[in-house]
Formats: C-alpha cells, sequence, structure tokens
C-alpha cells in the first residue's frame, strides 16, 4: 500500500467529500484523521502533528491559507496540498511559494492526488521500533535537526533541563556525522575544580604549575578530529570563557606554560541548562561567546512535554538493567505505566532511568508496579490519613490533578486554567483553598 504508516489530516467542510477521502486514503494504508474546521484540525495536530495535511481552501472558521501560516509560524507545518475552486488557484499559487506544498482544483482524479502526496511527501526519518532519541513527534524533530546539523561542522548549542538528554543528542549528533569512529570527548564543566579547568580542556607543559611533572594532553588536543563536548558551559569562569572563544576564532590554542601553538580540529558541541541570554544579560556569560556557539541551537524539551516517550524509555531501560541484573521479571505493568504517566518527572529522563534500575533490582513480584516506581507515594498514602467524605476525596484528587497539570506548564497559572477547562480566577481560588502556593 502507497502510504502505508502514513497519518494524513484531511480538513473539508463537505462531510460527503471528506469521508470519500478518508476511505480511499485509508485504503491505501494511511490513518486518516478527518475534520470540518480549522480549530477542531488545530487541536488534534497540536497533540500529534500528521505526515501531511490535505485541505479545503475555504473552511467555515478559518482560510487554509490562514491555518498554514498559523502552524508555519508555531514551526509546526507538515507539508499541504490544498484542494481548492479556481477562483482560489492565486491564492493557492502563492501558499506554494510560501512552501505549503502544492494544491489541486476541484474536482480532481484520486491517482492524481496519490501521486501529489507521493511527490509532497517528507522521507521516513527511520521506522518507528528503530527511533533512537525518542518516538515523540518532539523527538522527531531534534533528531531531524541534529541530523541536519551533521553534514555541517558549524557550531551546536543543546539546552534543556537537567537530564533531558542533551549528552545522548551530542553523541547521537557525533555518530551521524561521517566517520563516528572519531574521538567523542565529555566534559562537565561543573563537575572539574575551577582552578584545574583551564589545564583539563587546553592541557599544560612540564613545569608550567606546582605538581605538572610531565606534559599532560587536554580534552581540546585528545578530541582529535572528532567532537569536544562541553556539558553545563555556563559555569566556565569568565576568564576561561574568553579562552574558550580565542579558541574558537583562532582554531588553535596553547597548552599552559606552553609556546607551540597546537591546532584544534574538533567539532565543538556546547550544552547548558541554564538561560545563557539571561546570564548574557546579567554579565555573568560573555555574549561574544553565545553568540559564536549559538550558531546551530537545538533546544531538548522536558519529558512532561513529550508523554509519548514516556513507554518507550520504560521498556528501554527495563530491557538493558533486566540483561544486566539478570533478572527473571516479566516486565513493566500497566498500572506502573500509567502512574509514570501522570508523574511530572523533575529529574526528566535521568530520573526514569534511576526508577527504572532501582525497581528492577528491588522489585520482588513478576511485575514492576507503581509502588516499586514510586515508593515514595506508596509510604505518604500509608501515613496520610485517608479522606472519609466525599468531599475530602474530590478536593484531594482535585488537589493531584492541580499539581501535575501546573508542573507540565512550568507553574504558569493562565496555561494550567486552560489545561483543565476552567477560568484563572477558579483555578486560583480552587488553589488557595487547596493550600497550593499561588504565584501570580
Amino acid at each position: 500500500m502507497l502510504l502505508s504508516g502514513r497519518t494524513i489530516a484531511v480538513i473539508e467542510d463537505d462531510a460527503v467529500m471528506g469521508q470519500s477521502l478518508r476511505q480511499s486514503l485509508s485504503l491505501e494504508g494511511a490513518k486518516v484523521g478527518l475534520y470540518g474546521c480549522a480549530a477542531d484540525a488545530l487541536y488534534a495536530m497540536n497533540a500529534r502533528g500528521p505526515d501531511l495535511v490535505l485541505c479545503d481552501m475555504r473552511l467555515p472558521d478559518m482560510n487554509g491559507d490562514g491555518l498554514f501560516r498559523k502552524m508555519a509560524d508555531d514551526g509546526t507545518a507538515p507539508p499541504f496540498i490544498f484542494m481548492t475552486a479556481y477562483g482560489d488557484i492565486d491564492d493557492a499559487v502563492s501558499l506554494m511559494r510560501a512552501g505549503a506544498g502544492d494544491y489541486l482544483t476541484k474536482p480532481f482524479d484520486m491517482d492524481i492526488l496519490l501521486g501529489r502526496i507521493q511527490t509532497v511527501l517528507r522521507p521516513r526519518l527511520h521506522e518507528a521500533n528503530a527511533a533512537i532519541l525518542g518516538v515523540s513527534p518532539a523527538m522527531h524533530a531534534v533528531e531531524r535537526l541534529l541530523r541536519l546539523a551533521a553534514k555541517v561542522d558549524s557550531f551546536v548549542l543543546i539546552t534543556g533541563e537537567t537530564g533531558s538528554g542533551k549528552e545522548v543528542c551530542a553523541r547521537f549528533l557525533h555518530d551521524c556525522a561521517p566517520p563516528s569512529k572519531k574521538p567523542f570527548i565529555a566534559v562537565n564543566c561543573a563537575a572539574i575544580p575551577e582552578n584545574l579547568l583551564e589545564s583539563e580542556i587546553f592541557g599544560h607543559e612540564a613545569g608550567a604549575f606546582t605538581g605538572a611533572a610531565k606534559r599532560h594532553l587536554g580534552y581540546a588536543e585528545r578530541a582529535g578530529s572528532g567532537t569536544l563536548f562541553l556539558d553545563e558551559i555556563s559555569e566556565l569562569a569568565l576568564p576561561l570563557q574568553a579562552k574558550l572563544l580565542r579558541l574558537i576564532e583562532d582554531r588553535a590554542f596553547y597548552r599552559v606554560g606552553g609556546e607551540t601553538l597546537i591546532p584544534f580540529k574538533a567539532r565543538l558541541v556546547c550544552a547548558s541548562n541554564a538561560n545563557l541570554e539571561s546570564q548574557v544579560a546579567l554579565k555573568q556569560f560573555r555574549a561574544d561567546l553565545f553568540f559564536r556557539i549559538n550558531v546551530l541551537p537545538v533546544e531538548v524539551p522536558p519529558l512532561r512535554h513529550r508523554q509519548e516517550d514516556i513507554p518507550w524509555l520504560i521498556d528501554r531501560f527495563f530491557i538493558e538493567f533486566a540483561e544486566r541484573q539478570m533478572s527473571a521479571l516479566r516486565g513493566v505493568s500497566a498500572l506502573a505505566q500509567n502512574a509514570a504517566l501522570v508523574h511530572c518527572w523533575p529529574g526528566n529522563v535521568r530520573e526514569l532511568r534511576n526508577r527504572i534500575e532501582r525497581a528492577v533490582a528491588l522489585t520482588l513480584s513478576d511485575w514492576i508496579m507503581p509502588a516499586d516506581l514510586f515508593p515514595e507515594k506508596a509510604l505518604r498514602a500509608l501515613t496520610e490519613p485517608a479522606p472519609t467524605s466525599l468531599a475530602e476525596v474530590r478536593d484531594t484528587a482535585e488537589k493531584r490533578q492541580i499539581e501535575r497539570v501546573l508542573a507540565q506548564n512550568n507553574g504558569q497559572i493562565s496555561k494550567t486554567a486552560v489545561a483543565l477547562g476552567v477560568s484563572r480566577t477558579t483555578l486560583w481560588e480552587k488553589m488557595r483553598r487547596l493550600g497550593l502556593a499561588v504565584e501570580g
């Protein structure tokens, strides 16, 4: 089947035509979502982006060009094929120039539509069971960007919360750039004492300082023509930031105490969990260095914003630790997976990995259960008095749901209210009544 495994959004307010398109495309193997207006389509596509959008130019609530431009502004637009009447051709051509994809005038033959679809569909990055960084649309986008970055030697800055997988992304970038057998040198700038960091990065000559008995090759030199990955670069002291900038500008450096200029051949990839732009404004990070390393920015989303990855990661980590510990466990229960899906994961992927490792080591039953993943919650449930009235049960459930959605929206009350389907004032009153901290 031509469209096997592909997802297509059909946006058509004519119910008869919409159903006909859905049936025809489904017979070709596509998974088809049918929407009668732009608002419904936007809501569904924000949750999971399709491979292609087949859209009528004239919709009840928004024209097709408005829908495309909105998605393009958000950076989420898949290829579009517009279905248009003769009088809208000029608008459709304008959208093609804006990058939409293609258009067809009504009525059209199904074979022609299938040919156009095959032309504009983007190639798959990989099959679902061969996912590398994740199965969520967010991580597919990160992977796509890293694959493109691997084709050039520009500097890359990877940002994201602690534990979100920045080093994993850096290693993936390194492996994508041929040949991948070259060294990958990772340096955690926060883990090395400040007075040793310069020597560790640039190396030193014998006698350069007390205790320097022999020449030491630094990370920049050991990286060769591979990759030098500087994690938590925001922790670099300002004087060392200046020396790193000089290395970038000159593509060369001196060992500490040395007089011989050493060429720097490696690709530099930096990472930070801090907001470097804010640090630049506070004069804690050099603006010139920030602009040099931020050529290709890659933001890794937190785990709470890519829930599709949670079951996938659970399976990977379970297999890893079950094999390593030669465990007879049968797997992770559906109840445990559901508990993982509602957890806010402040420690991101690293926290999930650690919880799976602990559960595999300590679980006494055949299946990992919620209490194995979250023993602190099980203990709290045992020590907290159980609610006795329906009002208390309702308040307890509301409080936990508000806490979870607040965490998913970084404490932003307006976004949380929208997600919960209540007004901002109602949410504020509930939080005050339930004893939750209200921050403006």
